[in-house]
C-alpha cells in the first residue's frame, strides 16, 4: 500500500509540474507510442490500446499508437527523437543506444515473475531434426533482420555450435514471428525461431522446441532524449502504478499475457546482450 500511495503521489506531482510549466501550444498535440512490427499491425493495436487510454488519462494529453514498418525503422524513430516513448525489443535498444546514444528508461517488462526474454529454435513435431547439429544443410526461417529472438539470439546460437548461414541449405527472413512458425508448420522450412509466448501459441498445432535461445532482460518502454523531464516522470510513475492499480493487470495483459510486473530499468540491464553483440559482431542488418 505504500508502494502504491508513493507512486501514485509521484504520479500527481509530476503532473502538477508538467501542467505549472506548459506554455508551448505544441506540448498538447498527442504523444506518439512506436511499437516494433513484431506481430500483425491489427494485433499490436489490439495490445496496446489499454495501455494509450490509461496513458492518456493519467497524462492528461491523447496518446496515439504508432506501428513501425520495420525494425529498423522503429530504431530509427526512436533514435531521432521522432516519436515520444517507445516500446523496444532487446537488440533493439541496444542497438538505438549504439548508434543515437542512450535514451530516457522509464520501465522493462517481467513476464510471469521472470525478468528475461524467452524464445526457442522451433521445428515439426514430426520433425527428425533433433540438434542444432542437424540444421547443417536444412531451411531456416529467421524473423525480421532486427528481431531479438528471431534473428539475432538465434544466429548467436547457431555460431556457438560452429554453424555459419553458409552451412545451412538456405534461409531467409520474413517479417513477424507468426510469419515464422507458419513457416515452419507447413514445412515450407525445416526450422526456425520465435518468443516463447509464439512457439506457445502455435506448438498445439505441431511445432516443438529444438532448443532454447540465451535469456536477456525483456523488454523496454524508453522515452525520446527532448521530452520534458517531468512529462518523463509522469509517464514513468504511470506505468510503475500499473503493478498496484486495479485496472494495471488487465492492461499488462494485453500487452503480453504473462506480464507480471513493469520494473525500473538501467542501461546495464542490457550489459550481457551488449557482450554477446560484440562477441558475434552482428548488427542490426547482418
Amino acid at each position: 500500500m505504500r508502494c502504491c500511495t508513493f507512486i501514485l503521489g509521484l504520479l500527481l506531482a509530476a503532473g502538477a509540474l508538467i501542467a505549472a510549466h506548459a506554455a508551448d501550444p505544441s506540448e498538447e498535440k498527442p504523444l506518439v507510442l512506436a511499437v516494433h512490427p513484431y506481430l500483425p499491425r491489427e494485433e499490436i493495436l489490439e495490445h496496446f490500446t489499454p495501455l494509450a487510454n490509461y496513458l492518456t488519462r493519467a497524462i492528461g494529453r491523447p496518446v496515439e499508437i504508432r506501428v513501425g514498418r520495420s525494425y529498423a525503422e522503429h530504431i530509427e524513430a526512436v533514435g531521432s527523437d521522432s516519436v515520444d516513448l517507445a516500446y523496444m525489443g532487446p537488440v533493439s535498444y541496444v542497438q538505438t543506444v549504439a548508434k543515437y546514444g542512450k535514451k530516457p528508461l522509464l520501465a522493462r517488462q517481467v513476464v510471469n515473475g521472470n525478468p528475461f526474454l524467452k524464445g526457442e529454435i522451433i521445428v515439426r513435431t514430426d520433425s527428425p531434426l533433433r540438434s542444432l547439429q542437424d540444421l547443417r544443410g536444412k531451411c531456416f526461417t529467421f524473423g525480421d533482420p532486427d528481431s531479438t529472438m528471431s534473428t539475432i539470439l538465434p544466429r548467436w546460437a547457431l555460431a556457438q555450435d560452429g554453424i555459419t548461414p553458409s552451412q545451412l541449405g538456405r534461409f531467409r527472413n520474413l517479417e513477424s514471428h507468426d510469419d515464422v512458425a507458419l513457416a515452419v508448420l507447413s514445412g515450407d522450412c525445416d526450422a526456425g525461431a520465435v518468443k516463447s509466448e509464439v512457439f506457445q501459441k502455435f506448438a498445439p498445432k505441431g511445432l516443438r522446441a529444438l532448443a532454447e535461445l540465451p535469456r536477456v532482460h525483456d523488454h523496454v518502454f524508453v522515452t525520446r532524449s527532448t521530452l520534458p523531464q517531468p512529462l518523463i516522470q509522469t509517464l514513468q510513475a504511470a506505468l510503475l502504478a500499473l503493478n498496484d492499480i486495479p485496472e494495471g493487470r488487465p492492461i499488462m495483459a494485453a500487452i503480453h499475457p504473462g506480464m507480471s510486473a513493469l520494473v525500473p530499468a538501467e542501461y546495464n540491464d542490457y550489459a550481457n546482450l551488449r557482450r554477446i553483440l560484440m562477441q558475434e559482431k552482428l548488427s542490426l542488418r547482418r
